[in-house]
């Protein structure tokens, strides 16, 4: 039997911010992000009156910014977002949790709907496993669409159960502060909900 495991929401959990919207205003600026904003409002409307899905509401955003960009200048942004933004984001009790965690040898994962690409370089450097959102990349160009499903909701779990064997794990925590966390919350023998203020 392995001891615990640990999983993670990002956005909102252990950050401060969803990281989705501060990478897009680190790479295109505020007047470019209100302004696309309001372009994408159609989008984002029938997303909240449950007329489109997430991940379509998500994917007008992605194209709307970051269409045709090509993948290496797309992975030097965010890079430097992790390296310069991120840090300021981190809630401290999510730090403390996590190292106590560690500390005890319990394996930590975090799951995000944000895309992997500007968490992983932080999720590294403090030596977490990540599960998130993956992007579609064509000719070697971010296409704004998302490679498989987003992250999100019942997809968490689909994900989590794919790469771990639970019944392996002593103790299953989990952490979240939306109701797109509650079935990955589910999963734990300590659900945690808006644990780090």
């Amino acid at each position: 039997m392995k001891k615990g495991i640990a999983f993670f929401d990002f956005d909102g959990t252990i950050t401060t911010r969803d990281t989705l919207l501060e990478f897009i205003k680190y790479c295109k600026g505020n007047n470019a992000f209100y302004a696309g904003f309001l372009i994408n409002s159609p989008f984002l409307l029938a997303y909240k009156l449950k007329i489109i899905s997430n991940q379509a509401a998500k994917e007008k955003v992605l194209q709307h910014f970051f269409k045709n960009t090509p993948v290496d200048s797309f992975r030097v942004l965010c890079e430097k977002f992790a390296a310069e933004i991120i840090p300021g984001l981190i809630r401290p009790g999510a730090t403390a949790e996590i190292k106590r965690l560690q500390e005890e040898g319990q394996t930590v994962v975090i799951v995000s709907a944000s895309p992997e690409n500007w968490i992983s370089p932080w999720a590294q450097k403090i030596q977490v496993e990540l599960i998130a959102t993956q992007l579609e990349i064509k000719s070697g160009s971010i296409t704004g669409k998302i490679a498989g499903k987003n992250c999100h909701g019942t997809e968490k779990v689909s994900r989590i159960k794919s790469r771990y064997s639970l019944g392996d794990y002593a103790e299953i925590a989990a952490y979240g502060d939306t109701k797109g966390d509650l079935p990955m919350l589910a999963l734990a023998k300590h659900p945690v909900y808006k644990p780090f203020r």
